[in-house]
């Protein structure tokens, strides 16, 4: 006779049930969303806050008069740097968007000698930190520059027959920086069009001209506009081209000037207003990406390129393609030349005299070298370390997860992107020159914190957008059906989602490390003599007429930046764009 079975208790209740329980709450979003706002309560939203309130305060008190200085007739420099500005910014757009989009054109709709080697170059102005960008268009074609200076000696002129400066200088540099926007946001919707819509255009008798005005422009619209509204933004924010080419009178100078000069409430107002002018244009961009549809509905096959069959259109296709890759590469080329000349010995000749392995070699082995570069690692790895975990959580957040205030979360999260590297400094400097409760007690101002906090607000929205982007590809069902075979959330979002993602969080790392290496215009308000990073090293050097050892820092930052767009395009498919 069977005896019967003793009966099992029931297993105790472990903490990983609960915890299972609590992420499968329709409240555990809320969980992994507040420290989110907390961070950016901390050190977005409250920096603007205190920058806004000393705009309105004047000995202690509550008053308008920073306004009514800034807004005065008498004393027009801010309206006249405000003015500037706008129109440095508007003139951008239109040098940009012509540069951009014939190019983007060019390439992806003919196939000519040298189309290849050009569109692989097209993009190198973004390999270009800002500083050395600019310092290189000054060494080429400034008042004392290679090619004016070498067109004068050629020509037996008394004086270079031209030179960049001014407005023109700024307006140059700005067109060869920043046209890659309108270049990448065009080719992409150009790839998308559809021929027979051309074609069908075409039999119904519209001529060329009318193809490209009532087909292919309207086609064209959303991404020239996003562009057109971005580049305003980067222009308005523009600190560095107008510094090197003296031109006082714009928001970002005005700003720089009157922190400097101590005028603390004035600086504060016009930061609040360069804000608010960046933040409307940040509004005005997301409105139209959402409110405007120019989708293509027809079932063609994209766009193919045409080849140029003509004798005479492929040599002036050749011809071009040479002169185009002269342009983009000189810049690179002249800063990789003064790399190796000695300091102090050029002086009115046309290229340097002499040269040395000397500043490369001082870069790895002088201490007193060495230090800026140490400097940017530590600031920048700190920073990128945070803006990682910060990145990562919000876009999952925000693409896998439904709650309430899942916009305010996007666009808080974009506002440090639409703000001057000179205001975020200011808004540090005046949110933590005191101790508080998000400081944790201590004074930020001239530590070495409050460069990687810089940092990492500046550049919060870089791994957070290549990581959603990636996360948007991806099929939500693999982690639906993990979860639903028992695992945890924690082990379906280790083993799951954080692998389908590595792709595009590690391109939004790299790319966020780089731009902390190369980051100037908040480094220069708040760097301290022990905490010099690199671009304020080579501000300093080239000042100090070190130009070898400033172009030396300068090749050291473009080698990095080349080989994180090379990993990137890799590890995003060859869409760049979307780690960009």
């Amino acid at each position: 006779m069977n005896k019967p079975q003793p009966q099992l208790a029931p297993p105790p209740i472990r903490s990983s049930s609960r915890w299972n329980s609590l992420t499968r709450s329709p409240h555990f979003v809320y969980v992994l969303i507040a420290p989110l706002f907390l961070i950016l309560l901390a050190y977005v939203i409250y920096p603007f806050f205190q920058t806004f309130r000393q705009s309105l305060q004047l000995d202690g008190g509550f008053s308008l008069q920073n306004y009514s200085r800034f807004f005065s007739l008498e004393h027009t420099a801010n309206l006249e740097a405000l003015w500037t500005s706008v129109y440095i910014s508007v003139l951008s757009v239109i040098t940009c968007g012509i540069v951009g989009v014939a190019m983007a054109f060019l390439l992806e709709r003919y196939e000519f000698p040298g189309r290849k080697l050009l569109s692989v170059l097209v993009l190198v102005p973004m390999a270009l930190p800002p500083l050395i960008g600019v310092l290189s268009f000054e060494f080429l074609y400034g008042s004392s520059g290679i090619i004016p200076r070498g067109l004068q000696h050629l020509l037996h002129l008394d004086k270079p027959p031209f030179t960049l400066k001014g407005i023109w200088g700024v307006l140059v540099v700005h067109t060869f920086t920043m046209y890659t926007y309108f270049y990448m946001t065009a080719s992409s919707a150009i790839k998308g069009l559809d021929p027979s819509l051309e074609e069908a255009a075409a039999n119904l008798g519209a001529n060329r001209f009318t193809i490209w005005r009532r087909v292919i422009l309207p086609m064209l619209t959303p991404a020239i506009v996003a562009a057109s509204l971005l580049v305003f933004m980067i222009s308005m924010a523009s600190y560095t081209a107008p510094l090197i080419f003296g031109i006082e009178r714009t928001m970002t100078m005005q700003i720089y000037l009157s922190r400097t000069n101590g005028d603390l409430d004035m600086a504060a107002t016009q930061s609040t207003l360069l804000s608010v002018v960046s933040i409307l244009f940040l509004i005005l961009m997301r409105w139209y990406q959402g409110a405007r549809n120019y989708q293509n509905m027809s079932k063609g096959v994209s766009v193919h390129r045409t080849e140029v069959k003509s004798k005479a259109g492929r040599n002036t296709a050749m011809v071009l393609s040479f002169l185009g890759v002269l342009v983009l590469m000189l810049p690179i080329l002249v800063i990789v030349l003064l790399a190796f000349s000695e300091d102090g010995k050029w002086t009115t000749q046309v290229l340097p005299p002499s040269y040395t392995l000397d500043h490369f070699k001082d870069l790895f082995t002088d201490s007193k070298t060495w230090r800026p570069i140490a400097n940017s690692f530590k600031i920048s790895i700190a920073a990128t370390i945070g803006n990682l975990l910060f990145g990562v959580a919000a876009a999952y957040a925000i693409v896998r997860m439904n709650f309430k205030g899942k916009t305010l979360l996007d666009i808080l999260i974009m506002l440090p992107w639409a703000l001057p590297g000179t205001v975020v400094a200011v808004n540090l400097i005046t949110a933590f020159s005191e101790p508080n409760a998000f400081s944790f007690g201590q004074v930020l101002i001239g530590s070495f914190w409050i460069l990687p906090l810089a940092y990492f607000v500046r550049h919060l929205p870089l791994i957070f957008r290549s990581t959603s982007s990636t996360l948007m590809q991806t099929d939500r069902s693999v982690e639906e059906a993990a979860r639903n075979l028992g695992a945890s959330w924690w082990y379906t979002f280790r083993r799951v989602v954080f692998p389908m993602a590595l792709s595009g969080i590690l391109a939004g790392t790299l790319l966020a490390l780089v731009e902390g290496i190369g980051e100037f215009v908040a480094s220069i308000l708040l760097y301290t003599n022990k905490t010099t990073p690199i671009s304020v090293e080579i501000f300093q050097r080239m000042y100090a007429f070190e130009f070898g050892t400033a172009c030396a820092y300068g090749v050291l930052q473009i080698v990095m930046i080349i080989l994180v767009l090379y990993v990137s395009r890799r590890l995003t498919g060859g869409n760049a764009g979307s780690a960009i």
